[in-house]
């Protein structure tokens, strides 16, 4: 885990000190980086103190909020500036992720030789340069030794490789690649940190990002290879006036102890847009926050009266993923806002659920184009069933349009908060028809977590996660919880039998999943289930895994790690591709019994 104590480091400083070690204390680095951890530190204006013993101090001088240069972090040992203790808080540090040009902003600038002229756009033949291959090649190599070490080997020194190499990839223009190679070296400090926030599946997600994306810069040209690029982060654009309508609040709280309200709200064209406020804090915060002023021109009204009010917006910016920019030159004004049944809020709730379902997926798809905007919220017009129980607990059952069953699901279960006693309550209802707002949840059947719903038997609407529904909200007479029949989710697909292997690569790395044996068995479930090119990912990914050639004197040559990587790239984004399309096809209305999927391609899935 990163240590907050300390300013953000720059990739390119974190790489030069360790590259600057000797064999001998490259060797010490990661015992050098978890006693720092544990050492006093202190902050005076831009620079924060370590005491590293009694005698001496290590600082990270940070102007501008990002140590900018190696010579920006002194040690006062015998040995610096050699010494590890550099290099380890660097390494301790986060890793600041430039926006600007290229993350060079603060270093000697680059000669035009050395970077490549950033294009606007690609022809339709154009292909990459040398450098930009080169540089792919390097984020390749450095995604492979991950897998080959896994994250209990991929220590200090490997996670230098990967921000040299996402260093580099910047300076080319290569800026998804590079941002994932970041993502990449963050959970892993998590993973190795026993961070609680931290999911496997996330690194497994990181990692097939930074890994597909490598490949596919060496091989794609024209419109592919502009969107594999990336485009230097540009947070907000201008978006002129803008009439908007509010739609609801739904509090936001992290595990990294962060918490603030997200306020949805509706263009006049049904273009969603959100204003939020999220800072440290935790469900405390939220729960203040919520009732506080929208920071968002000189409007007064509060995130919860936003939720059901309305804004006339000019000088508008807009991030990438539909949040509103509160810079000085925005101007705002209360203005009236919309039922949900009055236009132009109404239509969110007459598209077809299965096209709704199909827009939220792509919008959370694992590898979605991070350019690529959209939302993954879904509005329904459901009749309750009753609570049904499943393994953890229980959920709320609800038919919508098309005669889907929909389980809705509590979006935070701290008791703070309203969800767990709101859902609970509403079980009590069955038959009651409500106007529903959710999140998606990617499943083998149709899933939301309930963020707002109408209110059951007044006007207005109900913000799930702080308002407080009692018995007497309910339709007379008020029933204790009612069970629903038992529904099945349906039966797990054996895909699992891949993605574990998998997700199972990452924490031990390539040798641990060699060792797994033989999987002739759960080729044949695959295979029953119509997933042959899963049977066949499944055979090659552990058999490259265990696979160790040896010279002509018996020794063990080196393992082939990049045909490992191969293997495990188009598993992860089979496995991911074949996961969207169970949860697509359960959304539809016309399916019979539980959701198949023909094999796809392995080239396809490599490159995808």
């Amino acid at each position: 885990m990163n240590d907050d104590r300390l300013p953000p480091v720059a990739p390119e400083v974190t790489a030069g000190l360790v590259e600057g070690l000797s064999p001998r204390l490259r060797k010490r680095l990661d015992a050098a980086v978890a006693k720092l951890g544990s050492r006093p530190a202190h902050r005076e204006g831009a620079t924060v103190t370590i005491e590293v013993d009694g005698e001496t101090e290590l600082r990270l001088h940070a102007p501008g909020g990002v140590v900018a240069t190696a010579d920006d972090i002194t040690c006062g040992c015998l040995l610096a500036p050699a010494c590890v203790h550099r290099a380890a808080a660097a390494c301790a540090a986060p890793t600041a992720d430039p926006v600007g040009e290229t993350s060079d902003q603060h270093t000697p600038p680059v000669s035009d030789a050395a970077r490549d002229p950033e294009p606007d756009h690609a022809s339709p033949t154009e292909a990459a340069s040398p450098a930009q291959r080169a540089a792919a090649d390097a984020l390749w190599s450095a995604g492979a030794s991950v897998l080959e070490a896994g994250v209990d080997g991929a220590g200090a020194v490997t996670q230098a490789v990967l921000l040299r190499a996402a260093h580099t990839a910047r300076l080319r223009h290569l800026s998804r690649a590079a941002g994932a190679a970041l993502s990449v070296v963050t959970l892993l400090r998590a993973a190795r940190a026993g961070d609680p926030s931290y999911r496997t599946a996330d690194l497994v997600t990181a990692l097939a990002e930074l890994l597909g994306t490598a490949h596919r810069v060496r091989t794609a040209s024209g419109a592919e290879l502009a969107a594999v690029r990336g485009r230097v982060r540009r947070p907000y654009r201008p978006d002129g006036s803008l009439r908007l309508y509010g739609l609801f609040t739904e509090p936001v709280v992290t595990d990294s102890g962060h918490g603030g309200v997200r306020t949805w709200v509706a263009g006049a064209d049904g273009r969603l847009l959100t204003v939020g406020d999220v800072a440290p804090g935790g469900v405390g915060r939220a729960l203040g926050v919520a009732d506080r002023a929208v920071r968002l021109g000189d409007s007064a009204l509060t995130h919860r009266e936003l939720g059901r009010a309305g804004l006339a917006v000019s000088g508008a910016t807009v991030s990438p993923d539909g949040r509103l920019g509160a810079g000085k030159g925005v101007k705002a004004v209360t203005a009236r806002g919309a039922a949900w049944t009055e236009p132009p809020l109404a239509a969110l709730w007459e598209t077809p659920p299965s096209e709704q379902a199909a827009r939220a997926l792509r919008s959370t798809s694992r590898y979605a184009d991070p350019d690529g905007g959209g939302s993954d919220l879904l509005f329904l017009d459901v009749e309750l069933l009753g609570a049904v129980r499943e393994p953890g607990g229980t959920c709320l059952l609800a038919r919508c349009e098309g005669d889907i069953s929909v389980r809705l699901t509590v979006a935070d279960d701290d008791p703070a908060l309203a969800h767990r006693d709101n859902v609970t309550l509403l079980a009590a209802a069955p038959g009651t028809r409500l106007r529903t707002i959710g999140r998606l949840v990617p499943a083998l059947h149709p899933r939301l977590t309930l963020l707002a719903c109408s209110h059951p038997t007044g006007d207005g609407t109900v913000d799930l996660g702080f308002d407080r529904l009692s018995r007497a909200d309910l339709p007379d007479p008020a029933a204790p919880a009612h069970l629903a029949p038992s529904q099945p989710a349906g039966p797990q697909s054996p895909l699992y039998l891949l993605e574990r292997r998998v997700e199972q690569t990452v924490p031990a790395g390539r040798a641990a999943l060699g060792m797994v044996g033989d999987v002739t068995a759960e080729n044949r479930r695959l295979r029953r289930a119509g997933l042959p090119t899963a049977a066949a990912l499944l055979t090659g990914l552990c058999t490259s895994a265990a696979q160790r050639d040896r010279d002509l004197f018996g020794r063990l040559l080196p393992a082939d790690t990049d045909g490992f990587a191969a293997y495990w790239l188009a598993a992860a984004r089979y496995t991911a591709s074949v996961a969207e399309s169970l949860c697509s096809a359960a959304w539809s209305p016309t399916r019979e019994g539980p959701a198949t999927v023909s094999s796809v391609p392995v080239h396809e899935t490599a490159q995808g």
